[in-house]
């Protein structure tokens, strides 16, 4: 069974993460990357979601029985294939998994310029996973 208060957990870290990176995301360019503690928020606030996201998305898999996942990337097209998520959503977002690991493991890479622009283009993903997994969740 689903331990709908796991998902509203998750789903309440994601939506405060991204409230932080859309006000991070308001700032213009130039003031993103004037200020290094800009850099370190945006890339807390999005692991968090991240993380966040897989997790909700592992837990839903492992109480409906339908496999075990065997990274994140795998989670999404889970989903996509269950059409716990849109198919067409869980392939654009797919790439999530690889970003993910780019933050945890390939953080040294990862530049201001990089992290700006993936918070003026892509937070909205967040938004549309979470209301896709309520959404499910409302009806198990």
């Amino acid at each position: 069974m689903i331990n709908k208060d796991l998902i509203r957990n998750r789903i309440d870290l994601i939506n405060r993460s991204i409230a932080r990176l859309k006000r991070m995301a308001a700032l213009s360019r130039e003031q993103f990357l004037a200020d290094p503690d800009n850099f370190a928020i945006a890339e807390h606030h999005l692991r968090r979601a991240l993380q966040s996201l897989f997790d909700a998305g592992r837990h839903i898999i492992a109480k409906q029985g339908l496999g075990h996942p065997v990274d994140y990337r795998s989670i999404i097209l889970t989903l996509g294939r269950e059409k716990i998520i849109p198919p067409q959503f869980a392939e654009r977002i797919k790439g999530m998994a690889g970003y993910r690991n780019r933050l945890v493991h390939g953080y040294a890479e990862v530049t201001p310029e990089e992290m700006y622009n993936v918070i003026q283009e892509r937070l909205d993903d967040f938004e549309e996973f979470c209301f896709h997994i309520l959404k499910y969740t409302a009806n198990t």
